[in-house]
């Protein structure tokens, strides 16, 4: 019986170790690093875009002032075109996180007439990864009172996944990580004594 239960709690490590390294590897990036996401100075957001690597998971922060910004999600001819009238979402608060949860083209513009054209736009290409699903995941589950705003048609595209500007979600106190470790510890202990 011992060495099933040290076979199990072995295991459950294992998971435990695998679970956290997904956790852990999944970068934040800033948009346009010091700049943000503005028009002012001229940032160049394709090159900014073109020297990150960006994976499932990874989440990317735009800041700007929200009185003369906004980000919008748009598909292809969109971000070609600077075309605003048909966004896949709308963020507008200031400091917008997105995670990026599909591999391929995400494009995001500013919808603010003008600073598409002036450049304030970026192409996020992520990279399929050996430790990400063969296949794309859909669109996550967003946190209560983060959702983007939708506009118009049901767009055949899925937006990225908002993540919640205010810290981490808690559970009295504790990361939600660190509750899952703990939880894991108690039950590898259980098993063990068993």
């Amino acid at each position: 019986m011992a060495g099933a239960a040290r076979r199990a709690s072995s295991a459950v490590a294992a998971m435990v170790v695998v679970m956290l390294a997904g956790v852990a590897s999944a970068a934040v990036y800033e948009v346009g690093d010091k700049a943000g996401w503005t028009i002012m100075g001229n940032p160049n957001y394709a090159a900014w875009a073109a020297s990150k690597k960006f994976h499932l998971g990874d989440t990317v922060v735009f800041t700007y002032l929200k009185q003369f910004h906004n980000v919008m999600a748009v598909s292809k001819s969109g971000y070609k075109n600077c075309d605003t009238s048909k966004p896949i979402a709308t963020w507008s608060t200031g400091k917008d996180s997105v995670v990026l949860n599909t591999t391929g083209h995400h494009y995001f513009l500013c919808g603010i007439p003008g600073h598409c054209a002036a450049g304030q736009k970026v192409d996020i290409n992520v990279l399929a990864s050996s430790a990400a699903p063969s296949e794309s995941p859909s669109m996550a589950p967003s946190p209560a009172g983060t959702e983007p705003s939708s506009a118009g048609s049901g767009s055949a595209a899925a937006a990225p996944s908002p993540k919640g500007n205010a810290a981490p979600r808690t559970i009295d106190g504790c990361s939600l990580v660190a509750t899952i470790a703990a939880s894991v510890i108690s039950m590898v202990a259980t098993a063990v004594l068993a």
